[in-house]
């Protein structure tokens, strides 16, 4: 039968990292695929990886079609429980799964019905006709609470997963899946301008836990003691440090179109 490779759906969870990607290729080579590919009528759900060592090595697969999917959201939705329920997930990739959840199911939550206007008493009944049909139950939309207990994190690491996605850089976020950086000083790093994140970034891990620290150092101090000598210097500090971070990057900028054009 024909399968397609949807790409929007290949790139709906993060790829696996190249060792993983081995691990899986040897294992099919060895003890074959053992779990069927999950589809949607033609379209690959479940199993991008296994389908795409199978092919390269002819390596045979079973399928298996899903009948419960009636929208798109719906493949997403089962996705994400599948995903969720893998040891082999990284936490900050669960929080981002359960908040795409909470969005599917929040799009999805009905509208409250507009207050209609008080009929008088002599009006006629409606007919069961003209009734409005009742809709369909869905599934509520998780709170934080619920949210954190998918994703097995704590409530707080949800809303700094949350600050991640709305205020970090990709390279910050980059840093994040790839372990340089953990979730808790990362979202503090995220409050700072994007060229002082991608700076950071770039510094290594090293540089991120400095400026992480310092953001928080000025915080603190800020809050505790806005206007005094300690919290104008404090404010003073994560200025400074700002602009140290910038400078970094124009720095590199700089020394990489000098080496382009050194080449040229």
């Amino acid at each position: 039968m024909n399968i397609t490779v949807n790409e929007e759906l290949l790139a709906y969870i993060d790829p696996l990292t190249p060792d993983e990607h081995e691990a899986l290729e040897r294992s099919l080579l060895t003890e074959g695929c053992r779990d069927a590919l999950v589809l949607w009528g033609e379209v690959l759900v479940d199993g991008h990886n296994r389908y795409g060592i199978c092919t390269r090595h002819g390596i045979p697969f079973n399928t298996v079609q899903n009948t419960q999917f009636k929208t798109m959201d719906d493949v997403h939705l089962w996705m994400i429980e599948q995903h969720l329920g893998r040891r082999s997930v990284s936490d900050f990739q669960r929080g981002v799964l359960a908040l795409r959840k909470k969005d599917i199911l929040a799009a999805r939550a009905p509208t409250p019905p507009a207050a209609s206007l008080t009929q008088p008493d002599d009006a006629a009944p409606a007919s069961p006709a003209a009734t409005t049909p009742t809709p369909q139950p869905t599934e509520a939309v998780p709170n934080r609470e619920a949210l954190a207990k998918a994703a097995r994190v704590s409530s707080n690491t949800i809303s700094q997963i949350e600050k991640i996605q709305k205020s970090a850089a990709p390279e910050l976020v980059a840093a994040v899946k790839s372990g340089t950086i953990s979730i808790n000083a990362a979202a503090t790093v995220a409050s700072l301008p994007v060229e002082a994140q991608v700076a950071a970034v770039a510094g290594g891990k090293k540089q991120l836990q400095q400026a992480a620290r310092q953001v928080r150092e000025t915080r603190a101090v800020a809050r505790t003691e806005p206007e005094t000598p300690e919290g104008v210097i404090a404010r003073l500090k994560q200025t400074i440090t700002e602009l140290t971070l910038e400078n970094t990057s124009l720095k590199a900028q700089l020394a990489e179109l000098a080496s382009q054009a050194s080449r040229q």
